[in-house]
């Protein structure tokens, strides 16, 4: 089953005052992550995004007047960062990878990703689904 791991943290803690060694080991210890659950075998998807500040929302309210905003969708302290998507054989699985994520601080939300084919809907080569 696959299960996105998805990072919520502060963007701005630690940016200014980190040194370029200190930025460069926060960085090998994700490429270190990232080649381990590529060599696991259980790596489908990953990415870093960029600030909030360059977010643009799509609001959905009324479905015939969608409204579009500059930023994230809401007011938080933590903000989404990245994620990866995982293919693990169960949470417990999907768990102990959560735990190696190598994020300073903030929260990794794990869910299991949408299983369509098993819900009896299957994809049809133009991007909509059926149910048969």
């Amino acid at each position: 089953m696959k299960y996105m791991f998805i990072l919520h943290g502060d963007e701005h803690e630690g940016a200014e005052e980190a040194s370029p060694e200190q930025v460069e080991a926060v960085m090998d210890g994700w490429a270190a992550f990232d080649r381990e659950v590529a060599d696991a075998g259980v790596f489908v998807a990953g990415e870093g995004l960029q600030e909030s500040s360059t977010a643009t929302t799509l609001r959905i309210s009324e479905p015939d007047e969608p409204m579009v905003t500059d930023g994230p969708f809401a007011e938080t302290k933590e903000q989404l960062g990245g994620f990866y998507v995982l293919d693990c054989a169960d949470l417990d699985e999907a768990l102990s990878w959560a735990k190696k994520i190598p994020l300073q601080s903030g929260a990794i939300e794990v869910r299991p990703v949408m299983d369509y084919e098993a819900m009896g809907y299957t994809h049809i080569s133009d991007g909509r689904k059926s149910n048969p």
